[in-house]
């Protein structure tokens, strides 16, 4: 299943896209799409049958703003330096263990939402990223089959950096990764059922209509249930919790001087094989 919520944000309603590409109405059924209903498995059953049986009511998709697919995140984890050729363009050496950070759950906006540069910005950087939302409670997971088991779905994520202050500025990654509207997700989340291999994805991204990321989640130095498995070690993952996987080559910070970090003006397109596309304006904070 496609699931989705639309509407003005605060106020976005469950809906779903159908193998039709008609989006319809679930809020005869569900309240909303969050790690509640992500963990009831009957209520995604019943979503599934009334799909099925073509009674679900359409929405007119018209000038209607597409929200987060997944509402109340608790907490995005990351991962950093998970592709080789991202790893190799930023010449770093191939992390032996996932390189873990947060975003705060606040950071998460619409597909098509504005993205702000942070004043005082000068090395806003882009990131296709293949997003992992959990379904179930995840806690010390010993192998992948597990892993994958605790997984709802995907979605795409733009795991949108500033890079002077993730890295110029002392501390952690954290001042690079939290601003404001950094981290764009969805249009979509993709049930798991329908992505039989997260590692058999291509990721792509362009700027102001130049293609600048061109990778495959292949690529990947940490697969997906590799990821879970091992995050579930150092903290507990709960239903509607969402993992951004890693960036493949080509962001701004790789590329030769001078490096084309993000404008206000902008526009910035992404997306993941099967799981939708996003597109954002940029504008000063």
């Amino acid at each position: 299943m496609k699931l989705l919520r639309v509407g003005p944000p605060g106020a976005e309603r469950p809906a779903l896209l159908d193998q039709g590409g008609v989006l319809r109405d679930l809020s005869a059924l569900v309240d909303d799409i969050d790690g509640g209903l992500l963990a009831d498995a009957s209520a995604l059953d019943r979503i599934r049958g009334a799909a099925g049986a073509g009674v679900l009511p359409a929405l007119d998709a018209t000038g209607l703003r597409v929200g987060p697919p997944v509402a109340r995140i608790g907490k995005v984890v990351c991962i950093g330096l998970n592709y080789h050729g991202h790893a190799a363009e930023t010449g770093q050496a191939t992390p032996a263990e996932p390189v873990v950070f947060l975003k705060a759950a606040d950071t998460v906006v619409g597909p098509d939402d504005t993205v702000l540069v942070p004043r005082g910005s000068v090395k806003t950087d882009w990131e296709v990223e293949l997003a992992i939302v959990i379904g179930r409670t995840a806690r010390y997971l010993e192998t992948d089959e597990q892993a994958l088991a605790h997984v709802a779905g995907y979605a795409v994520a733009h795991d949108v950096s500033e890079r002077e202050f993730q890295i110029e500025r002392g501390g952690t990654w954290d001042k690079g990764k939290n601003c404001e509207t950094f981290n764009p997700l969805g249009p979509w989340l993709v049930t798991a059922d329908e992505v039989p291999d997260p590692q058999a994805l291509s990721l792509r991204l362009w700027v102001n209509g130049e293609l600048k990321q061109d990778g495959h989640t292949s690529d990947q130095i940490f697969p997906v249930a590799e990821v879970v498995r091992y995050v579930s070690r150092f903290m507990t993952l709960y239903p509607g919790d969402v993992i951004n996987t890693g960036t493949p080559a080509g962001v701004a910070m790789g590329q030769p001087e001078p490096k084309p970090y993000l404008r206000p003006g902008d526009v910035v397109e992404l997306e993941v094989e099967g799981l939708g596309r996003q597109r954002q304006e940029l504008k000063s904070a």
